[in-house]
């Protein structure tokens, strides 16, 4: 029943790690995001894992290398795409440790978040648990969505505002740019 949970960030981690132990599983977590920038972004972010992965007695597989020119190389003119792209880079890489690893089963914090795009992510593990043999544990952790936001800030866990991408960080700023020229306008 061991289990390797892909996570982005300790906030995302705690609801899918608590659950799947209570589930019977044993977890290990596995921390590889290519995605996120800036570089103090990233530090951050491995950090708060590996202090989540400490205080609830987890192991933890960190790829602490900073990936942001694979992530570009694989997103570059395919922007409109680049969750999904980032989704399988991370979802594939956990899949391929899980069986480098001796794990029989995976599963991903991808799943806990509200904004990700649920069935695409769900498919995506389904398709790489094929490819390895290593089984997809799936579970809608969306339903501990309040619960784990509750837990990460009671316990003190770094929290972020955006997914961890230069676009998303675009994205946020632009809404704020968007927003205070709106009010400037009124």
């Amino acid at each position: 029943m061991n289990l390797l949970l892909h996570v982005c960030c300790a906030p995302c981690a705690i609801f899918p790690a608590t659950l799947l132990q209570q589930l019977g599983f044993d977890v290990s977590l596995f921390f590889y995001n290519p995605n996120i920038h800036p570089y103090r972004e990233f530090q951050k972010r491995l950090a708060s894992v590996q202090d989540f992965a400490k205080s609830y007695n987890l192991s933890l597989i960190a790829d602490e290398r900073y990936h942001l020119a694979q992530f570009l190389r694989a997103v570059v003119f395919r922007e409109n795409a680049r969750c999904q792209v980032c989704q399988e880079l991370r979802i594939s890489k956990a899949a391929t440790v899980a069986r480098e690893n001796g794990f029989r089963n995976f599963s991903t914090s991808l799943l806990y978040s509200k904004y990700q795009k649920h069935d695409e992510i769900r498919k995506q593990c389904a398709d790489y648990a094929g490819l390895t043999g290593i089984k997809f544990i799936y579970h809608d952790f969306r339903l501990g969505w309040k619960e784990g936001i509750e837990a990460s800030i009671s316990q003190g866990f770094y929290r972020q505002s955006y997914c961890g991408c230069i676009y998303s960080e675009q994205d946020r700023y632009d809404k704020l740019s968007r927003k205070e020229k709106n009010q400037c306008q009124q």
